[in-house]
């Protein structure tokens, strides 16, 4: 089982779980009536008004201004200075969007300290595990949501998907870094941006051909609801999965796990009756607008080819054949089968033997002195060459568009 080992397995999930790190996600033409109440929501109550027909008004109409006029270059310039959570907005930025980005930054008034802190604790112990997930699982998952495929496949950043996987990276990295909302970490920074970039491609997307004519009748696309169907296929599935693999995590980290999450999705511009008080309320609301809508694509599987590439380029011990079978262990035959992965009559069945023991043994590991503190050290070097192999050395800079795909 060497082709498992912490390393590859590490380097995989870096690399695919970009793709679907809170990316363009939407709910396909099986979507459900919404019927979940805003009582299980973080606000516990609203209006209850289905999230398929609501936006980010404010920023979409700024941002939109902002492309008409010709100040992308302008922002793109300012936003490459900032970088820390507790820096201050840099000069340059037009003055409105300046003015959004102060508001939007800060931090929703129910944050909780100690939940953040208790999801640090959990990365360090689990991380191995959310990033096999985030990659093997959540990632190629993306590719059989068919308005995520198709958004990501006709934007900008569909055309040099290396660049697109690298910036989307940087997001699944800061929100799992253990000072990611401290004054010295960097994801308010990052999913600001994020939420800037989101609302260029509402304002670009549906002039792109391509889009419209598979749209399915959406005509803007990410939605609140599109979003938190990315939120499950990441968030909710990755503890889904600790569960089945029968990982021990303690309230406490379970709950700091959850927040770090619904903190996460509020900076990203979801209203807050629409995002889970609990893991209950995050299962529910994920069997109705995620679990129904996963569906094949030629954009997805064309998806789906790429990233698989990308991965055999960043580590060649990560064969197509080991891959698609845990991948398929990770995901079930059904998803596996609508993105185009190939079965594995020898990896499939070593994996679903080998991988319950591999966990057991891990865990086994866990209480010894410095285990913990050893494996994230290796982990996050890891995490860090990932970002640098996709980056290609250059940095990496969440920039707004202001083109779609090439034809």
């Amino acid at each position: 089982m060497d082709g498992l080992s912490r390393r590859r397995m590490l380097v995989a999930g870096g690399t695919l779980g970009a793709f679907g790190a809170l990316s363009l996600a939407s709910p396909a033409r099986a979507r459900s009536l919404w019927t979940w109440s805003p009582s299980g929501s973080v606000a516990g109550t609203g209006a209850g008004v289905d999230p398929e027909w609501v936006w980010d008004e404010e920023v979409d109409r700024l941002v939109a201004a902002v492309i008409d006029r010709g100040d992308t270059a302008k922002a793109n310039e300012a936003l490459r200075k900032w970088t820390r959570n507790d820096q201050p907005l840099p000069a340059g930025l037009p003055a409105d969007l300046r003015d959004f980005m102060e508001h939007a930054r800060q931090l929703p008034s129910w944050t909780d300290r100690n939940k953040l802190t208790a999801a640090a604790r959990f990365t360090t112990k689990k991380g191995i595990y959310t990033g096999a997930l985030y990659g093997l699982g959540s990632g190629l998952m993306s590719t059989a949501i068919p308005r995520e495929a198709r958004a990501v496949y006709y934007s900008k950043g569909g055309a040099d998907m290396k660049d697109r996987i690298a910036k989307t990276a940087q997001l699944g990295y800061d929100v799992g870094d253990l000072d990611a909302y401290q004054p010295q970490g960097g994801m308010i920074v990052t999913a600001v941006k994020t939420r800037v970039v989101h609302a260029a491609v509402r304002h670009l997307l549906p002039q792109s051909p391509g889009w419209t004519r598979t749209s399915g009748g959406q005509t803007i696309p990410i939605s609140q609801a599109d979003i938190m169907v990315t939120w499950h296929s990441l968030a909710t599935f990755v503890m889904r999965k600790l569960k089945d693999w029968r990982v021990p995590v303690t309230t406490a980290e379970s709950d700091g796990y959850l927040h770090v999450w619904q903190v996460t999705a509020h900076m990203l511009g979801v209203r807050d009756e629409y995002i889970p008080a609990t893991w209950a309320e995050a299962d529910a609301q994920s069997r109705q607008v995620l679990d129904p809508i996963l569906d094949s694509t030629p954009e997805g599987i064309n998806l789906t080819d790429v990233l698989l590439d990308i991965v055999a380029e960043l580590d060649a011990g990560l064969t197509r054949p080991l891959i698609n079978g845990f991948a398929r262990y990770t995901l079930g035959d059904r998803t596996g089968d609508l993105i185009g992965l190939d079965r594995e009559p020898f990896w499939q069945p070593l994996i679903s033997a080998a991988w319950p023991l591999l966990v057991a043994f891990r865990e086994g590991l866990i209480p010894l002195p410095l285990i913990p503190q050893a494996a994230w050290a290796l982990e996050e070097a890891l995490r860090k060459f990932v970002l640098l192999f996709l980056s290609e050395g250059r940095g990496i800079h969440l920039e707004i568009p202001d083109t779609n795909r090439p034809t």
